[in-house]
């Protein structure tokens, strides 16, 4: 089965967590060796590690590393220098659940030692535990969501997907492209379209890379030729991540989603959006809760390090968008495929 890279890890002999700076793909493959919260919050903000999945397994890997090396015999004081770090964790990214999900699963494991009068360095060893039990199930969530989306792909269809939803982004097979890696091993002979996902170029830079070194049929498109591939019946399903899932359906996604979604309903093509059930945020009840991402706008003006508009002008850079649920053919999730009504269908999940 083909490998992808894992961007997010932790390398236990140096006690430090280990990224893949995909900043720099893909002219230059890089890993970071960090173990202060400062270097791991810069980290997830500024895209280094990217994707809600592996975002989670950044956090809680980053969490255990920086409280592992806090000195104390006192279980109380653990537990604030746990609360400071997480906090401190969770204003990286705001829209990404996994983020949230991740640090609060954490807090829980350390509360279930606490309660059972476990010691300090108990306490730390299950935290260690309880990262890689993250970072094993995502890579178990990856194979059971590509198998999911499989059962609605033919062979030879030609599939668009926009940002990277793959290996970059999570711990495995990704999400979105968990099906094309599978049906690739399994001969179905999938032609791929990867949007160059604006401002950042995620698709061009990651999805591309990353399919490509695969050995998959990947051609590149701008993000405005979208419509023009669509009209020309190259694309046959949408298949993109999500970095939080409201409980009515709503998804958010890179900027530029719901662009996609809007030109496949006019083209009836069936979107899907592929996620972990972790990214599904009950607490979320629509789409309008979702807080979106504000980035800096020298990210335009200034992209890859050349000048791109005029250095006074006014930028708007926000880096998802949400998609309607009315727009969305199906959710495909590690425990199965969620259909309209999906206020409903995500309850019953759950």
């Amino acid at each position: 089965m083909t490998k992808s890279i894992i961007p997010a890890k932790l390398n236990k002999t140096k006690d430090k967590l280990v990224l893949l700076d995909q900043t720099l793909l893909p002219e230059k493959e890089k890993y970071l060796e960090l173990d202060q919260r400062e270097d791991i919050w810069e980290a997830i903000k500024n895209l280094r590690v990217r994707g809600a999945p592996a975002i989670g397994i950044a956090a809680a890997f980053g969490l255990y590393v920086c409280l592992n090396q806090y000195q104390t015999d006192s279980v109380s004081e653990l537990r604030k220098e746990l609360k400071e770090i997480s906090n401190y964790l969770a204003t990286s990214r705001p829209t990404a659940v996994n983020l949230f999900w991740a640090l609060k699963r954490m807090e829980k494991r350390f509360e279930a030692e606490a309660s059972a009068d476990k010691s300090v360095k108990a306490i730390k060893e299950a935290l260690l535990e309880e990262s890689n039990n993250i970072l094993k199930e995502d890579q178990k969530m990856d194979q059971a969501i590509g198998e999911h989306a499989l059962k609605l792909l033919k062979p030879g269809m030609g599939l668009l997907t926009h940002c990277n939803a793959g290996g970059l982004a999570t711990s495995g097979y990704g999400t979105a492209e968990a099906p094309m890696y599978l049906g690739f091993d399994r001969g179905y002979d999938f032609k791929i379209y990867a949007d160059e996902t604006r401002p950042l170029l995620q698709g061009s830079r990651l999805t591309a890379f990353e399919l490509n070194k695969a050995g998959l049929d990947v051609t590149v498109i701008t993000d405005n030729m979208a419509a023009q591939v669509m009209k020309e019946g190259k694309i046959d399903a949408v298949l993109v991540g999500s970095d939080r899932i409201a409980a009515n359906g709503d998804a958010a996604n890179k900027i530029g989603t719901l662009g996609v979604a809007i030109l496949a309903k006019e083209y009836q093509i069936p979107v899907y959006f592929l996620a972990p059930t972790s990214t599904i945020d009950l607490q979320t009840k629509t789409g309008a809760d979702i807080e979106i991402e504000l980035r800096d706008g020298e990210e335009i003006r200034n992209g890859f390090g050349r000048r791109t508009a005029p250095h006074s002008v006014k930028v708007y850079n926000p880096a998802f968008d949400v998609t309607p649920a009315s727009y969305i053919t199906a959710i495909i999730t590690e425990k199965g495929i969620i259909k309209p009504p999906f206020k409903k269908g995500i309850k019953g999940l759950f």
